[in-house]
């Protein structure tokens, strides 16, 4: 029986100044500084900035160069997207110890449904102060939260008292909650709806849930319906586990244009090898394989195929997006990002054991006794290559994920 979805208890958690943060953790001497993550002066954006920074009017997204020329005297640091994905992966073990349930919205930001969890560790309050607590013991960091009977509230309550804080709405005080905010905390209510609901002379959101939906409806499509439901604390969607998620996949975006096509491969076997690792953490396969690719110009193409199995090895997915560069111009123009996801996602099964002819290891024939006649080996053992990735992850997880790579990615390094 489906579970009534007005009994959620959701909590939201959402990293502090993630990148900056974890930059001052790794190198104190940078504590109380305006400390500013991203790319290159020339064509780079802030990815992060402390709060010492923002102070200065600098934000995510900002071109570096404004951010410099408002924060003169800022710490200016590049990416380091490897060490925040290790960071990222022991704080969201900590969110699964409490639940299964999470669904991951960014490398620093997940959705927990928390209402199986009660009987174990307590109130959903209780639940969101033990994960607060967990995440400054074992990382020092701060993640700041909300508690809501939906996403839609857990979120907006988790931004609402940045940083380290944690927000309560209970249930049936939701549109009280909800009433005295700005439209533009809702999903979908941009700069462009903001101001056409202005001139409707709606500023709240509670001004918003007493527009009848048939005038929003008129005004704005099946967009002004969804916002009168959203405005009137109506959210039913369910919290997402990667299993369930339509696709999983990894994208980067480059400080430089990468022109070269043999740089773009390497990309791609890097970004190859990450999906993969997240299909089998969360123990998945996929059939579609999309690349992503943007240019110089940002516009953006996706190009995908479709495997008549399902996979979680990244050596496969290499294998199947690189021949889907020739359908993008990918060399012939600078590139600026390049993705690659999977979907058609099914739950992971056991691979049969298959007995093969035994190789010799220095050339020759394969062994058989005498009359035996055996198959033809396929170019690819689906259970030794099962037995492979699992090894290669048990040494991720022992020493990091620089423990073992695929040795073109150290030749790029």
């Amino acid at each position: 029986m489906a579970r009534d979805p007005s009994a959620r208890e959701i909590v939201h958690c959402d990293m502090d100044a993630f990148y900056a943060s974890v930059e001052v953790r790794d190198n104190p001497d940078l504590a109380g500084k305006p400390v500013i993550v991203g790319g290159g002066e020339m064509r780079g954006v802030v990815a992060a900035s402390s709060y010492e920074a923002r102070r200065y009017g600098v934000h995510s997204a900002m071109p570096v160069a404004a951010a410099k020329r408002l924060c003169p005297g800022g710490v200016f640091l590049p990416v380091r997207m490897f060490r925040y994905r290790e960071v990222s992966d022991r704080i969201f073990g900590i969110f699964r110890r409490f639940t299964p349930l999470v669904e991951p919205v960014s490398i620093d930001e997940a959705f927990l449904d928390v209402t199986a969890s009660v009987r174990l560790f307590g109130a959903p309050e209780a639940i969101a102060r033990a994960i607060k607590a967990a995440v400054r013991e074992e990382t020092g960091l701060t993640v700041s939260a909300g508690v809501a009977p939906s996403k839609l509230v857990a979120k907006i309550a988790s931004d609402l008292r940045k940083p380290d804080g944690l927000t309560v709405v209970p249930r049936g005080k939701v549109t009280e909650f909800l009433a005295p905010l700005p439209v533009g905390k809702l999903w979908g209510v941009g700069a462009v709806t903001q101001e056409a609901l202005r001139r409707m002379g709606v500023a709240t959101i509670g001004e918003l849930s007493r527009v009848a939906p048939e005038i929003l409806g008129a005004r704005f499509g099946e967009n002004g319906l969804h916002l009168h439901r959203l405005a009137n604390g109506i959210d039913e969607r369910a919290v997402e586990t990667e299993r369930e998620a339509k696709s999983v996949g990894h994208e980067d975006t480059y400080d430089a244009d990468i022109r070269d096509p043999a740089a773009i491969r390497r990309e791609l076997l890097g970004l190859a090898d990450r999906v993969a690792a997240r299909l089998r953490s969360h123990g998945v396969k996929g059939r579609t394989v999309t690349l992503k690719v943007k240019y110089a110009d940002f516009t953006a193409i996706t190009r995908a195929v479709t495997l008549p199995c399902a996979t979680d090895d990244g050596g496969e997915l290499y294998r199947n997006v690189v021949p889907l560069l020739a359908k993008t111009e990918a060399g012939r123009r600078p590139v600026r990002l390049l993705g690659i996801s999977v979907s058609r996602l099914a739950g992971d099964e056991p691979v049969p054991e298959t007995t093969w002819d035994q190789m010799p290891l220095f050339g020759g024939k394969p062994r058989r006794g005498a009359g035996e006649a055996r198959p033809a080996r396929p170019a690819a053992d689906p259970a030794r290559t099962a037995r492979l990735n699992d090894a290669v992850d048990r040494i991720r997880e022992k020493f990091g994920k620089k423990g073992i790579r695929p040795a073109t990615l150290l030749d790029a390094e």
